[in-house]
């Protein structure tokens, strides 16, 4: 069986390089109109989207999130399920989060806790991702939006077809 080669433009997705890619600032203009969020809880300083901020260093796992309107883009490496189960968790305690994640719908993570949000919208075509360092590129996988929280509404979400996602 033939190993298939990942393209120069591609490869950089599969690296362990990084795992942090900016969420692209018109998508979470969208969505902040109707969450206003308070809270991004795993970001760079200079990724951050929110006034009120945790990054690596500060490690938003081992912090609480109250009462806050989470929006969270997780690191898409091996530590995305510990992101998705602690959205779960601070959701049952008050916090509304809104996560940007892979739809990696075979994963463990999922079962466990995605089919347990408010909602789950699904994104059609590829969100172009921004590194610290300005490379945008398309996801090479699906994306979507898993919402956990009581107060979340359907029709409150922002219509996403028009935008090239």
């Amino acid at each position: 069986m033939k190993t298939k080669k990942v393209s120069k433009k591609m490869k950089v997705h599969y690296s362990s390089d990084t795992n942090e890619w900016a969420t692209p600032q018109e998508l979470f203009n969208r969505l902040n109109e109707s969450y206003n969020f308070s809270l991004d809880p795993c970001c760079t300083k200079k990724t951050a989207k929110c006034k009120t901020f945790i990054t690596k260093e500060q490690d938003g796992l081992n912090q609480t999130w109250g009462s806050h309107r989470v929006f969270c883009n997780p690191p898409y490496g091996r530590e995305i399920g510990k992101w998705i189960k602690k959205a779960y968790e601070e959701s049952l305690t008050g916090a509304l989060v809104v996560c940007l994640i892979p739809s990696r719908t075979d994963t463990k993570y999922w079962h466990e806790y995605c089919m347990k949000a408010r909602h789950i919208v699904l994104f059609r075509g590829r969100i172009k991702f921004e590194r610290d360092d300005g490379l945008i590129a398309p996801a090479p996988f699906p994306s979507c939006l898993v919402i956990f929280g009581v107060k979340t509404y359907i029709d409150c979400m922002p219509t996403f077809s028009s935008m090239n996602a």
